[in-house]
């Protein structure tokens, strides 16, 4: 038998609304019952799956069996070093490492086998120990290459230590600096590291200085008091300036600092107007602006090093391409963009007429990757589909040839000729196409049972990738499927705010349109997946249409959305709400939210199989989320079963070491496969 929760009545009102929330007690983390719960939880979703122990071994085996467990990068040239990451067999996390460069092409490496001359800047499994999390959130080496910043967390609440290391004897600093948030950039001189703090609120605030030695309090050289707005800083790939942005979901605002004059003052480019976003590159004796200033899909500017908020256009705005970012290099520019649902690479030679690369799959995914030199006349870039594993190539520009360098290797005998990616397009309720990515094994039997993800939040897009664990399902005949709803930017900006706000009700029902098609066409039985806002998708649609799936999996999933949004001392509340609106002060924003909120909002129907995944550090989504939607699911509605499982010692991305993420995984494939009755 589940657990019992208990009952403890919280009343909340807002706006003349007053609502009892039975499970509010959950929310009290150090509490002993809560904890007592949340094991009990893992206990009872243990014995619920025993039956598919077997079948999760198999699977962890089958991802264990096809990937090169001694592995390495290829490397980044830097300076007068080549950098690149390794994994050894048996070992949980990479390893960081770099050698002499000798010439312009990488060195070529051979797995299991070390360079002459390598140097290890972090061993992740030295520095793991024994503990059962463990993540670097930087690693920065200065630009003269004598100097390491790194940061470590053990717990999973994305707080990280810093520390420092010299390269040159391989010697720890005594610099120590708790508390620290993702990122940091060096001074020009390598003499001072900035880095960023989080409020209590856990948005980055505040910039600090480290000078390189000093046993003083570190100085702040900025600090953000609109709490809409969250900071970062890092240095630019001509290594001129420090770069300071200020960004909330809606307004930009950047400064920047000469990198060889750590201790002067941040000048802004332009002051921040409400709407107007911007992201700031250096290229000689320009900075290039990326904004969106009556641009909905940005336009790209440059403007004077001496008169920054002078913006020129470079590219105009155009209607059917969402330009993305541009990176600058000293005889070059290369922009990434997208256009119909994929992405691509423009580059605009000094001199010459811009061109666009050119890939022949119908589906894909493309972007520029390890470009650290300033002064280069080649550009890496990243590929990938949903066929194509992740590949690395070197494009030269004055040849225009694309070199590959490195395919990840897929053991066991892959051949991407045996699986076919094809793209549909589901038709909404107010009409609206929407896209859908398709992978299946050639010679799958119709219908199929498929595997239906979802996300569809702050523009971020779900693009064509490749997945090692995903042929576990393909190969026992599931189609696996994308279903690329409002909400995500894959067709550009107005795809993103068709799905956010007032319009937040698009992302479900966009969704439930794709699975509907997919039944129509060709698809059997649809079990659904996302995770964190993806998980809010998963809660909405099983409220909304609980009989169009066999299955539901719901990975550290945002399903208490009024609640947390409600609460400004919650962690990012207040930054969320130009994405979802603000609830406390708005009545129309608070019964809106309310009328689709997947805890607000389950029914006394019945409901498929749902299983819920969180994790107890998590920082972004509170494990208390899913906690009391399992809870409320199992009082008011029918169906099920409804299972909660927690990692009791991670975070948002649940357990660190890749050995521990293959068992994970290999659990929820279990899970999928058990819905729709496959053993084996």
């Amino acid at each position: 038998m589940p657990p019992a929760a208990k009952k403890v009545l919280a009343e909340r009102t807002h706006h003349g609304d007053t609502v009892i929330d039975e499970y509010a007690w959950l929310i009290k983390k150090d509490d002993p019952d809560t904890v007592a719960y949340l094991e009990a939880e893992n206990a009872y979703t243990s014995e619920a799956t025993t039956h598919l122990k077997a079948l999760q071994d198999s699977i962890f085996q089958e991802i264990k069996g096809r990937t090169l467990e001694t592995d390495l990068s290829v490397p980044t040239r830097k300076g007068a070093w080549w950098y690149y990451s390794r994994t050894e067999e048996g070992k949980q996390y990479g390893i960081q490492c770099r050698v002499a460069a000798e010439g312009d092409d990488p060195p070529v490496l051979t797995p299991g086998e070390s360079l002459p001359g390598e140097q290890v800047l972090l061993d992740g499994n030295e520095l793991a120990g024994d503990s059962p999390f463990f993540a670097i959130g930087t690693t920065s080496v200065s630009p003269d290459g004598t100097m390491l910043a790194y940061s470590t967390d053990f717990s999973g609440d994305e707080r990280f230590t810093l520390r420092f290391k010299n390269l040159t004897t391989d010697e720890l600093l005594s610099d120590e600096v708790p508390g620290i948030f993702y990122g940091g950039a060096w001074s020009g001189d390598g003499s001072t590291f900035f880095y960023t703090m989080v409020d209590e609120a856990w948005r980055p605030n505040r910039v600090f200085r480290h000078a390189l030695g000093s046993v003083d309090s570190d100085p702040v050289v900025y600090q953000e008091d609109d709490e809409r707005f969250w900071i970062g800083v890092g240095l630019s790939r001509s290594e001129r300036f420090l770069i300071l942005g200020a960004h909330s979901k809606i307004t930009s605002e950047v400064r920047v600092l000469d990198a060889n004059n750590p201790l002067g003052e941040f000048t802004v480019i332009r002051s921040r107007e409400t709407g107007v976003e911007y992201h700031v590159d250096h290229q000689n004796d320009r900075f290039l602006v990326l904004h969106n200033q009556n641009a909905e899909n940005f336009e790209l500017a440059g403007a004077p090093v001496d008169d920054p908020a002078s913006w020129t256009p470079v590219i105009p705005h155009r209607a059917d391409t969402r330009l993305l970012d541009v990176d600058a290099f000293q005889s070059h520019l290369v922009v990434h963009f997208r256009r119909d649902g994929l992405t691509g690479l423009r580059i605009l030679p000094e001199g010459a007429e811009p061109y666009e690369l050119e890939f022949p799959e119908p589906l894909y995914d493309v972007a520029p990757s390890g470009n650290s030199e300033f002064v280069t006349s080649r550009l890496r870039l990243g590929y990938t589909s949903m066929v194509t594993p992740p590949s690395v190539y070197d494009f030269d520009l004055p040849s225009r040839e694309l070199i590959l360098l490195k395919q990840r290797p897929v053991l066991g005998g892959y051949d991407p000729a045996d699986y076919e990616q094809f793209r549909e397009w589901a038709i909404a309720e107010d009409g609206t196409k929407v896209p859908i990515s398709i992978v299946i094994k050639k010679g799958t039997a119709r219908p199929a049972p498929t595997l239906l993800y979802g996300y569809g939040s702050y523009e971020s897009s779900i693009d064509p990738y490749f997945s090692v664990a995903r042929l576990s399902l393909l190969d026992r005949g599931f189609a696996f499927a994308v279903a690329h709803v409002r909400g995500g930017g894959e067709m550009g900006r107005r795809w993103y705010e068709d799905g956010k706000l007032n319009r937040k009700k698009n992302t479900f029902t966009d969704f439930v349109a794709v699975a509907r098609h997919l039944k129509g066409e060709w698809s059997g039985p649809i079990i659904s997946r996302g995770g964190s806002a993806g998980g809010l998708l998963m809660g909405a649609i099983a409220n909304l249409a609980p009989e169009e799936f066999a299955g539901v999996v719901a990975e550290v999933p945002f399903v208490d959305p009024l609640n947390t949004i409600l609460d400004p001392s919650l962690p990012l509340t207040v930054i969320e709400w130009d994405e979802w609106g603000d609830p406390l002060h708005n009545a129309d924003v608070y019964a809106y939210m309310k009328s689709y909120s997947p805890y607000e909002n389950v029914r006394d129907v019945v409901y498929p199989p749902i299983l819920a995944i969180t994790s107890f550090n998590d920082t972004r989504v509170f494990y208390h989320e899913p906690a009391k939607w399992i809870a409320r699911l199992r009082a008011v509605a029918r169906g099920g079963p409804f299972l909660l499982k927690t990692e009791m010692g991670a975070g948002h991305g649940g357990r660190s070491g890749r050995y521990d993420a293959w068992h994970e995984e290999a659990f929820t494939l279990s899970w999928i496969l058990d819905r729709v009755g496959v053993s084996k």
